[in-house]
């Protein structure tokens, strides 16, 4: 019996890609004018930092990269001030109060630092939830099995009385089933999912027909 779902943040839940296309502007002007380049080469330097450490540690913390560059830019900073632009999903809020109502317990799993907490509190969605775990919590990113398992233990659920909800295939799905959990690929822009997880959506709204057959 299924008793618990786990969350990922960005792209399950919401997007921050119209702030991220916000601010990447700045950040080439800034690096520009330190390195006395032009915003092209300024683009492909801090693109390339952030391709050669995909999936990294570091990779999931836009500071990290800010402070790479000696910029002054702080992510908390930009979420505060520009808060509209984080897009919640339509189907999430729906969702969320659709567990809540059938007594399911709700957790965020993320890879990212502490300020993933602050976008949650941003865009109202931290109520729904009985504990989020970001990277700074466990000094662990996803896939790693202990991210997954300080949720779990929160929460006071068995991996196999709980379903991981995620867009990536690697940290989320394979995390998820590298502890037992089943898992759902999210996929809202489509791709190929190679058979791999459990469940495959479109939206959130088609996690009813997965929570009737688990």
């Amino acid at each position: 019996m299924i008793k618990a779902v786990l969350f990922d943040i960005d792209h399950t839940l919401l997007t921050e890609m119209p702030l991220i296309q916000l601010f990447l502007p700045q950040v080439y002007e800034k690096i520009s004018k330190k390195l006395g380049i032009n915003k092209e080469e300024a683009r492909k330097k801090f693109l390339n930092e952030i391709l050669g450490r995909r999936e990294t540690y570091e990779w999931h913390d836009w500071n990290f990269f800010f402070r790479l560059f000696d910029l002054d830019l702080r992510y908390e900073d930009l979420l505060r001030k520009y808060p509209h632009k984080l897009h919640v999903y339509p189907d999430t809020v729906p969702v969320l109060r659709w567990l809540r109502e059938e007594g399911l317990k709700l957790g965020i799993v993320t890879s990212g630092p502490a300020y993933q907490k602050l976008k949650l509190e941003l865009t109202g969605l931290d109520g729904y939830f009985d504990t989020v775990i970001t990277r700074d919590d466990v000094n662990a990113i996803k896939p790693e099995p202990k991210i997954f398992l300080r949720a779990l233990e929160d929460l006071g659920v068995r991996p196999e009385e709980t379903i991981m909800v995620g867009d990536s295939l690697w940290q989320d799905v394979y995390g998820g089933k590298n502890v037992g959990m089943k898992t759902v690929w999210i996929a809202r822009e489509g791709g190929e999912d190679f058979h791999f997880p459990d469940f495959r959506i479109g939206t959130l709204h088609e996690l009813r027909k997965v929570l009737e057959v688990v």
